[in-house]
C-alpha cells in the first residue's frame, strides 16, 4: 500500500517534469498547520527558481494539470509557491479498510531491495557489571534492529564484549592464587570486580604476582587449558549476569550474537600488513600507524590513527579494523551500524577513513550512530550519591520497585501477582521510553517521577492509552454488541466529524514516521506519532460516542477504536520492545 504522500509526490513530479523538461521531486510532507490542508508540496519553488520562472504561477499551472480527484480536493496555491492538499473522507475510508486487512503490518509494505545490516551495540566488558553507559547502545540498537527487520531487512546482530587484554592474565593468576591457597572463590559477578580491583594492585606492586600475569596473557594466546578455563569461567560468569539484563529490557541480542574482541586475535597482524601492503600505514616514533587525510592535531600537524604500538602491542584501533573486514567479508554486510556515545565519534570517522584506505570497506555504507548522555537532575553525568557509576541492574530494580508503589497505591484490588507484572512492564517501560522519547543525539535528564508520570509522553500514559482503547471492545461485549461482526462486514468508514477525520488521517501516517525513524535511526520519531495518536485518539473519544451510537456510525468508530490499539500496540511492543498490560 503506497503512502498517500509518496502518490501525491508522485504525480506531481510528473506534472513538474512535463511542465519544465526537468526531473524535479515535488518534496510532499504533512503539513505542519492543518489550516493549509493535510499534505504541503514545497517542491515547486525550488522547480521555479532552477527554471527562472515565477514559482507561484508555475504551481497554479501544475495544479491545474494535476489530477489527484481520487484522493483529495482541489489542490490550493499558498504564499511564493505552496501546494496544499486536503484529502477526501473517500479515499482515507478506502486506504484504512486496506490497513484494516493487514492487521500484521498495518497496510506498510517492505522495501523491495533488502540489505543486509550489521548493527554493533551493547558491548558490555567481561568481568563487570553493565552500568547505565550502557543502557543506551543496548536499546537504542535494538530498536534499529527492529526497524529494520520490519523494514525487510537483514539485521545482523553484533555484540562485540570486551574479553581479551592484559586484565584477563590479572584476573586468571588471581583466581589460581586463592585457589593454590585453599581460599573459596565466589565466581559472582560483584566479587569479579573486587577481584579485578585487587588483581591490579597486585599486579602494579608484586613483580612475583606480575610474572604470573603476563605468563596467564601469553598462556591465553597459546590457547592453555590451564588458562584458558579460568577465562572461560570468568566469561561465562559475566554472560549470566547481562543475559539477564537483556532478557528484563526485552530486547533480542542473545549469545548467537556475541563476538568479542578475543575473535578477532589472530587476525591483527595481518591487519597491520594489509596496511603495509596498502601504503596507507607507516612507523612513527616506532608505532605503526594510519594518517588519514582530513584529521590533524590541534598544532595542525596529522593525527596518527595507531594500529600497532612501538612494543609491538595491538590497540582498539586494530581490533575494529578486524572485526569491520570480518563483517563484510564472512557476513556479508551491505552496511555496518555502530551504536555508541558521541565521545567515540573522531575514532570511528577515522576507522572508517582507514578501512576505505586498506581497501577493506568500499561501497559498504559505514554509519556511526551515536547518542547523548544520561545526565542526574543535577545536569550532570548520571551517578548514585557517593559519586559512584550507578549499575544498569541497580537502575532497573529501582524503576520497577517505584512503578509498584504506583500500581498499588492506585489499583489494590489487583492480586499481588497482577501487580508485579504491572509494575515490571511500566517501570521497564519507563526507563526505555523515557530514552526512546529524546532525540538520541541530545543528552536528557533522568527522572524517575516525570518518566513514571501518568501524564504526558510517557510509558505509563501510552501503556494505559492501549489498554484503554482495548477495553472498548470488552464493553462492547458486555452490552451484546459484537464488535467483529460489524468490523468484517464494513465496505465503508464513515467520518462526519472532524475528531473521526483528524484519527483517521494520523493513522494513515503510521508508515511515514517508521520510515522517518529508519532512515535517521532515532526513535524518537515513533514516540512523538504514537503520543500524538494516543491524545487524538482522546480528543475522538470525547467527541464521538461509540458504544451508544448506531449502524455504520458505531461499525466505523468501532473500526477506528480497533485501528489505533492495532498501531499504538505495534509501535510500543513490535518495534520499541515495551510489554503492553491489559489492565492498568
Amino acid at each position: 500500500m503506497q503512502f498517500t504522500a509518496d502518490i501525491l509526490e508522485q504525480r506531481l513530479s510528473s506534472v513538474l517534469k512535463e511542465i519544465t523538461g526537468s526531473e524535479f521531486p515535488a518534496v510532499v510532507r504533512p503539513s505542519a498547520n492543518p489550516e493549509f490542508g493535510d499534505y504541503q508540496s514545497n517542491g515547486v519553488m525550488a522547480a521555479g527558481k532552477k527554471t527562472k520562472q515565477n514559482p507561484r504561477q508555475l504551481a497554479e499551472k501544475a495544479a491545474e494539470r494535476l489530477d489527484v480527484s481520487d484522493i483529495c480536493e482541489k489542490p490550493e496555491i499558498a504564499g511564493p509557491g505552496f501546494i496544499n492538499f486536503r484529502i477526501k473522507p473517500e479515499y482515507m475510508s478506502r486506504a484504512l479498510l486496506e490497513v484494516a486487512a493487514d492487521p500484521e503490518r498495518l497496510g506498510i509494505d517492505e522495501v523491495q531491495i533488502p540489505k543486509k545490516v550489521v548493527v554493533d551495540y551493547s558491548g558490555p566488558n567481561i568481568a563487570k557489571e553493565m552500568h547505565v553507559g550502557h543502557l543506551r547502545s543496548t536499546i537504542i540498537g535494538d530498536c534499529i534492529c527492529r526497524l529494520l527487520e520490519f523494514a525487510g531487512h537483514n539485521a545482523v546482530r553484533q555484540n562485540h564484549i570486551g574479553d581479551w587484554g592484559t586484565q584477563f592474565g590479572m584476573l586468571c593468576a588471581l583466581l589460581e592464587r586463592k585457589k593454590e591457597s585453599g581460599e573459596e572463590v565466589s565466581m559472582a559477578l560483584s566479587d569479579l570486580e573486587s577481584f579485578y580491583r585487587e588483581a591490579k594492585k597486585l599486579y602494579d606492586e608484586d613483580e612475583k604476582f606480575a610474572q604470573t600475569a603476563r605468563a596467564a596473557i601469553a598462556g591465553l594466546h597459546r590457547g592453555e587449558q590451564f588458562w584458558k578455563q579460568s577465562w572461560i569461567d570468568i566469561i561465562e560468569e559475566s554472560r549470566k549476569h547481562y543475559s539477564q539484563i537483556y532478557q528484563r529490557l526485552n530486547v533480542t541480542l542473545t549469545r548467537e550474537d556475541e563476538r568479542g574482541e578475543s575473535a578477532y586475535a589472530e587476525d591483527l597482524q595481518g591487519i597491520v600488513e594489509q596496511l603495509r601492503q596498502k601504503g596507507c600505514a607507516e612507523e612513527s616514533d616506532g608505532a605503526v600507524c594510519v594518517f588519514p587525510e582530513g584529521f590533524t592535531s590541534k598544532d595542525g600537524s596529522p593525527l596518527p590513527f595507531i594500529v600497532q604500538k612501538s612494543d609491538g602491542a595491538f590497540l582498539y584501533a586494530t581490533t575494529d579494523l578486524a572485526a569491520l573486514k570480518y563483517r563484510i567479508e564472512k557476513l556479508g554486510a551491505d552496511e555496518i551500524v555502530y551504536v555508541t556515545d558521541a565521545r567515540q565519534m573522531l575514532h570511528f570517522r577515522m576507522l572508517f577513513a582507514a578501512a576505505r584506505l586498506a581497501g577493506i570497506a568500499q561501497n559498504q555504507n559505514l554509519r556511526h550512530i551515536t547518542f547523548g548522555t544520561m545526565l542526574g537532575e543535577d545536569g550532570k553525568p548520571f551517578k548514585t550519591r557517593s559519586g559512584d557509576t550507578v549499575k544498569l541492574k541497580d537502575l532497573l530494580e529501582e524503576a520497577v520497585e517505584r512503578a509498584y508503589s504506583v500500581v498499588n497505591q492506585k489499583n489494590p484490588g489487583l492480586s499481588e501477582d497482577e501487580k508485579k507484572s504491572i509494575a515490571e512492564a511500566v517501570g521497564i517501560g519507563a526507563i526505555k521510553y523515557s530514552d526512546y522519547s529524546n532525540s538520541r543525539t541530545t543528552d536528557y535528564i533522568f527522572s524517575f517521577d516525570k518518566m513514571l508520570s501518568m501524564d504526558g509522553n510517557t510509558a505509563p500514559y501510552m501503556q494505559y492509552a492501549c489498554a484503554r482503547v482495548k477495553s472498548i471492545e470488552k464493553k462492547a461485549k458486555e452490552k451484546g454488541i459484537d464488535a467483529d461482526g460489524e468490523i468484517e462486514g464494513l465496505q465503508k468508514i464513515e467520518l462526519a466529524e472532524e475528531a473521526e477525520r483528524d484519527l483517521a488521517l494520523h493513522l494513515l501516517k503510521y508508515g511515514l514516521a517508521i520510515r522517518g525513524a529508519l532512515a535517521e535511526y532515532k526513535p524518537n520519531f515513533i514516540t512523538a506519532y504514537l503520543y500524538e495518536l494516543a491524545q487524538k485518539f482522546s480528543a475522538f473519544y470525547t467527541n464521538c460516542p461509540v458504544l451508544s451510537s448506531q449502524g455504520i456510525t458505531r461499525s466505523s468508530r468501532l473500526i477506528l477504536c480497533r485501528l489505533t490499539h492495532q498501531t499504538l500496540r505495534h509501535g510500543l511492543k513490535e518495534i520499541l520492545r515495551i510489554d503492553v498490560p491489559e489492565k492498568m
